[in-house]
């Protein structure tokens, strides 16, 4: 499964330093063949401690991480919405990822360091206003085009067409208000007339807060936007990251990195935390294939059946599964083989109807 996460933000809020230290945990390209790879676009390995438990119980000759894309795109500008800077084009850009990682600058210059900011000064809050405020009339200029062409549809009374109308007035009245298309709780019928606009607003989106080792205080009014006045509204996750240090860090050798982030008063692992978020972010899980020649982590939407589940592994499978043979990866680990798995019952046999659940641990039959 080939889904992405576009960085954005204003130019030089560290958009590049966070996509090459995302980078530094690259995996090779050819495990994921269904990709398209080109230099901004960095497939990213997901932190996960269970696939090297499973790899040690197996003694896999191979392990194979879940991974998630992540894009590097240009800097957003005001009025991109008219075409200013980049305009059309980095709203293209956004349109074709599945989730956003807005970036925003937190940390003010100091020790002589002088990082220009496009507006001169630091306000994180008007920085993040003047980035969703360009994508919100990106959408309404959709929305509206929408709505132009089903005036002819309505008029001969399709019900189809006024029941989509009905939708797309919901959402203008909800730009109206500078406010997000994510904010908006909509019935699964009305999700389903959404959908094909593809609407960047709609898109689930992580705050990714710039700052300078753990000393950077975050300001009070952004905390205030990270309440349930502000960004939970939109059900919007934030994380505050040293983006240039995480880009040096993962510059040394990985015995060396606690010491270093010791030196730079950076306390945790920024970068594997923001790609946990991300993954999260796009609704996925992760479950593993184990064997003698291979451990692998395979992602799947949440909610997917064990056919679906299959096809990642290779399309093949949706049509010819069977069965499946499925049990949760502590309670392999738990019962050191499969055999003694089977023997306490913990291997269950599943059908197409299944919904798999992460950490499973699947032997599909086809």
């Amino acid at each position: 499964m080939s889904l992405s996460i576009g960085i954005v933000g204003l130019p030089n809020v560290g958009k590049s330093t966070l996509f090459n230290a995302l980078t530094g945990r690259s995996v090779p390209a050819e495990n994921y063949p269904f990709c398209t790879i080109d230099p901004s676009v960095g497939i990213v390995a997901v932190p996960d401690a269970r696939l090297l438990a499973l790899t040690a119980l197996s003694h896999s000759q191979k392990t194979i991480p879940a991974a998630v894309q992540f894009i590097d795109i240009a800097g957003l500008v005001k009025g991109a919405s008219e075409g200013e800077g980049l305009g059309n084009k980095f709203l293209s850009h956004v349109r074709e990822v599945d989730a956003i990682a807005e970036v925003v600058r937190v940390f003010p210059s100091q020790n002589g360091e002088d990082i220009i900011h496009v507006y001169g000064t630091i306000n994180p809050l008007r920085d993040i206003g003047v980035i969703n405020l360009e994508l919100i009339l990106a959408d309404m200029q959709v929305v509206s085009k929408r709505q132009a062409s089903l005036e002819k549809e309505m008029k001969r009374g399709s019900k189809e067409a006024l029941a989509e109308d009905a939708v797309l007035k919901k959402l203008s009245a909800c730009f109206e208000k500078e406010e997000l298309a994510r904010s908006l709780v909509l019935s699964a019928e009305e999700e389903a007339l959404v959908k094909p606009l593809n609407l960047l607003t709609r898109k689930p989106i992580l705050y990714v807060l710039n700052t300078k080792g753990d000393k950077t205080e975050i300001p009070k009014d952004v905390l205030e936007f990270f309440s349930a006045q502000g960004a939970e509204k939109e059900r919007a996750p934030w994380i505050a990251l040293d983006i240039r240090s995480e880009h040096e860090l993962g510059q040394i050798a990985e015995n060396e990195r606690e010491e270093f982030r010791k030196e730079l008063g950076v306390s945790e692992e920024g970068v594997d935390e923001l790609i946990k978020r991300g993954y999260e972010a796009l609704d996925l899980i992760t479950f593993f294939t184990t064997g003698e020649d291979e451990t692998r982590g395979w992602t799947v939407k949440r909610g997917s059946t064990a056919p679906e589940a299959g096809a990642a592994i290779h399309t093949d499978f949706r049509d010819t599964f069977i069965r499946a043979e499925v049990v949760f990866w502590k309670d392999l680990i738990d019962a050191q083989t499969y055999a003694k798995a089977r023997e306490k019952g913990l291997v269950r046999t599943e059908g197409k109807e299944y919904i798999v659940q992460d950490g499973d641990v699947i032997e599909f039959k086809i």
